[in-house]
Formats: C-alpha cells, structure tokens, sequence
C-alpha cells in the first residue's frame, strides 16, 4: 500500500503530531547524549559541538519532511545512532578533517546504493514472517523498558502505566497523549523539571573542510557505511513496510544520503530512515487512517528544524527529563507495534519458528565485529529460513513472500 492523498480535516492534524513530539522526545531524550559524548571525547569545541545538533537536527528535518509529503507516507528520518556510538571510538584518534571526510564519503555510498536500486530490491525479497521478527525483536527492549523504570522511580511508572490503561479503556486514539500531559504534569508538581537554566540561542553552523586519507576511508568511513546500512536502513525500511507503506527504498536512500553530504561539512555524520521511533508514527495510534499518518513525518521535520534553529539549548531541555519518563513514555506507545509485530511473526506456521529465531536472535542484541543485534538477527533468521526451506515447494495457498 502507498496510501493516496485524503483531505486532512482539523481533527486529523493532533494525533499525528503528538506522535511526532513523543517520536522526537524519545529520539532526543533517549539516544542524543551519545552525540555529547563523542564530541566531549573528541575534544570539540562548544561551537562545532553545536554546529553538529545543528546539522543532524536540520538535516533530518528536511528530509523527512520533504519525503513524507512527496510519498505521502510517514517517513520518518533520523541520525544514525549506532553510527554515534561507534564514532565516539574512533573520532579521538582521528583528525577532526579526516572524521568529515569520511562523513563524504560514506553519504556518497548511500547516494550510490540508492540510485543504484540494490537495496530496495534486498528488502524485497525478506520473507514477511522474518521481517516481523526483526522489529519486534529491536523494539521488544523498549517494552520491557517501560516497566523496569519502576525500580528507580515507581510513582511516576505506575502513574504512567494506570493512566493508559484508564485511557485505553476509553479514548484509545488518545491514550498516549495523555499519559505525555499526565507524566509532564506529574514531574512539572514534583519541581523535576528545572527550566530556569534554558536560554534560546541560535546556532551557527560552523564549516569544517573535509580532508580525506586511506586510514579515514577504511576505519571511519567503511564502518559507518556498514553499520548505518544494517542497523538504520534495513529494519527501518521493515518497519514502513510492516505497517502497509511500500515506498520504495531508491528514493529514500538517495535522498538521506544527499542530505548527509550537504551537512557532512558542518558535523553532521549519517541520516537515514529512522527504525524504533518511526513505528511510534507508523500504526494505528498516530492515526486509524493510514492515508492521513504521514502527518506525523511532517510535524517530526518541522520540530526537528526547530530543534536544530537553536543548537544545543532545546536538545538539552529534551535531556533533563528523568530517563524513567522517556522509557516508560517509549514503552508503552510502542505497545501496539510490539504486539502487532508479534502477531504477524507467528501468524505464518511455516514460517514461525524461523520467525522466531530472528526475533530472540534479534532481542539478544550481540554485537559481532562491529555490526549491531538487528544486522545478526535477520542473518540468523534468514540462515534458518534458507536451511529449513530453501528449495521447498510452497503449499497451495499458502501465503506468498512479499
């Protein structure tokens, strides 16, 4: 399905976008801090720090909406976040030119790859069962998050979980909504959220030359590449097609990856198509109509803009919150793409149990040679699938893979 455009009504216009707010809340709340930490590690100045929130923020802003108003579909983009992590490694040891220039050529990878049609036509031919497994695999540990929180701060969990449960009972479109105002309300009574401290200020985008070295090609750019394509691209293409979108992936591809390269100058290091937020825009909750969800990609670029227009500041802001609120908030709006996801992984008999395989395999989150949980998931998935199957005559009526 590519939804066809419907005529928005007023009403359409506030579920979506509160969809977008927890989408951007969770993303900045919750993984940002690791884009502080390289740069605190790689020594950079407050001024290229903030060029870097600056760049990524815009950046994913942009293109996201720009696709999901031209596809009418909600794509939802985002930095790249294990890109981030494995950064913090490396960008110490390397000179900041040389970092830029692999932030170059890794988008130039992208731009390749997506108008090369390769990847779409990979995405394609993963059998629907194992798709559903590798997303409730990545997302199962944002469930179980929801409730662990409860240890450190049991109020505002067992508030937050009450409130949707009463929600549910009654305004289901609404319920995430409404544990967001609850939860703020709570926290805002209790004096935990400190806003004395924020002062806007804009930010300026500061331009760094790339310089390039065979060292930065193959320990920084390579990796990137490798690492943004299996652990961002491949479940966040999952994700939009588990939710009805078929989008191709050529243009989403190539758009994120021009993006990376006109702000790879200014820090930012890869966008892609987002996976464990895009699914808080993608279902039933952002809105019943699919045709009317890509709302939702639109309202995350025009806060991710915002966010970028002043640097540091509002990113900050998003990080003061108690990290109990961003897992519980997470969690539980992610509830129906878990179980939804789940469902469709067993849905299939033929194909459970290596559906299975791929969600546990997913879950156990191992990382191997530097390549994250959800790229060794759906090889172990895929390796049983082709083991169990490969070269099987499929029953009459049985379910064609997508």
């Amino acid at each position: 399905m590519n939804a066809s455009p419907a005529r928005l009504r007023a009403a359409d216009l506030f579920s979506p976008t509160v969809a977008a707010l927890i989408s951007v809340l969770v993303n900045y709340g919750g993984t940002f801090v690791l884009v502080f930490q390289a740069a605190e590690l790689a020594r950079l100045t407050p001024a290229q720090t903030a060029s870097w929130v600056w760049a990524v923020s815009v950046g994913v802003g942009v293109t996201g909406a720009l696709l999901s108003w031209r596809y009418k579909a909600p794509i939802i983009t985002a930095w790249s976040t294990p890109g981030v992590a494995f950064l913090a490694t490396v960008m110490p040891f390397t000179p900041y030119g040389e970092v830029i220039g692999a932030y170059v050529i890794s988008a130039l990878g992208f731009i390749a790859l997506g108008l090369s049609g390769a990847f779409d036509r990979l995405v394609r031919m993963i059998p629907g069962g194992i798709a559903a497994g590798l997303l409730a695999g990545i997302l199962l540990q944002f469930g179980v998050n929801a409730f662990g929180g409860a240890s450190a701060d049991p109020l505002l969990v067992i508030v937050l979980v009450i409130s949707y449960a009463l929600l549910k009972r009654f305004t289901s479109r609404f319920a995430v909504v409404g544990i967001l105002l609850i939860g703020v309300g709570l926290l805002i009574a209790q004096g935990r959220i400190d806003f004395s401290a924020i002062h806007l200020s804009l930010a300026a985008p500061v331009f760094e030359m790339p310089r390039f070295s065979l060292q930065a090609l193959l320990g920084v750019a390579l990796p990137l590449f490798i690492i943004t394509l299996t652990g961002q691209y491949m479940p966040g293409m999952l994700v939009l097609r588990h939710d009805g979108y078929q989008t191709s992936a050529n243009p989403i591809v190539t758009v994120t990856g021009l993006g990376s390269l006109l702000m790879a100058p200014f820090g930012a290091h890869a966008f892609n198509v987002a996976a464990i937020t895009a699914a808080i825009c993608t279902g039933r909750d952002a809105h019943p109509d699919p045709a009317k969800r890509y709302v939702a990609g639109l309202a995350c670029g025009l806060f991710y803009i915002l966010v970028g227009t002043f640097g540091v500041t509002l990113a900050t802001l998003f990080m003061v919150l108690p990290k109990a609120f961003i897992t519980t908030l997470a969690g539980l709006a992610l509830l129906g793409a878990i179980g939804g996801s789940l469902a469709n992984a067993m849905a299939d008999a033929r194909t459970r149990e290596t559906a299975l395989i791929t969600f546990l395999a997913t879950a156990a989150n191992v990382t191997l040679l530097g390549v994250g949980g959800a790229f060794w998931g759906l090889v172990a998935g895929l390796t049983a699938h082709l083991l169990i199957h490969g070269g099987q005559p499929r029953l009459a009526g049985s379910p064609a893979k997508p």
